[in-house]
């Protein structure tokens, strides 16, 4: 029993991971594309929302591709650390957050697109740089964007199968989560410990769920759109 809750324990620590990283990098990117009126904003989004079109198969075999030890990526990582970034924690992560990126950047850019102009514009009347706008005024005013974000990221991140399978592979205590072990117990027939599986992660996934929503309808909703 203790063997099969490693899975569990992997795909945790891989969410929470990817969860905070994408956070600290999906904020300002999605704060670039509420406010950005360059011509190179509708490529940027296009390329964000790709894995949402992607068959994870795809985009997996390409990050297997560039990550690996004939990639640029991947033999740059070989060079400075030993180690091989495919079939390792380490790739599960780099893999988990560029498939969960549109999940973290899509709702916080909704919730700031959602602020209006004049919010901001008040805020640099009255002397506010854009950093203190960002991190004082927007972010807190979107914190319903947030909250999303990280739910969404959360939980797409444990329901990962076809991009961990491919860089990540079925080690076990290192790259096996739970989606890989769910398959893999029906594989050999287990259909019970499969079973135990599915419903710990459908149970899951809809507590979540349910947080987030209510959660939402308590915060208010932002005063001075």
């Amino acid at each position: 029993m203790i063997y099969e809750l490693e899975p569990v324990w992997i795909s945790i620590k891989l969410a929470f991971i990817t969860t905070t990283i994408l956070l600290l990098i999906g904020a300002p990117l999605a704060w670039w594309l509420a406010n950005s009126s360059s011509k190179i904003k509708p490529f940027i989004e296009a390329l964000v929302a790709m894995p949402l079109v992607l068959p994870p198969t795809v985009l997996g075999f390409y990050l297997l591709i560039i990550l690996g030890p004939a990639g640029k990526i991947g033999s740059f990582w070989i060079d400075i650390t030993g180690s091989s970034l495919t079939f390792s924690f380490t790739g599960l992560v780099i893999a988990s957050i560029i498939y969960s990126l549109p999940f973290a950047v899509q709702p916080i850019q909704n919730s700031f697109e959602s602020l209006g102009k004049k919010t901001l514009e008040s805020a640099s009347l009255l002397g506010a740089s854009p950093i203190d706008t960002f991190f004082n005024i927007a972010s807190p005013l979107s914190i319903r964007g947030y909250i999303t974000a990280a739910v969404l990221v959360f939980a797409h991140t444990l329901g990962e199968f076809g991009v961990v399978l491919m860089v990540g592979g079925n080690i076990p205590g290192s790259t096996k989560v739970i989606s890989i072990a769910i398959y893999e117990n029906v594989e050999t027939l287990n259909y019970q410990q499969a079973h135990i599986l599915s419903l710990g992660l459908l149970i899951f996934s809809f507590v979540i769920l349910l947080t987030v929503y209510t959660m939402n309808r308590k915060i208010p909703l932002n005063r001075y759109r």
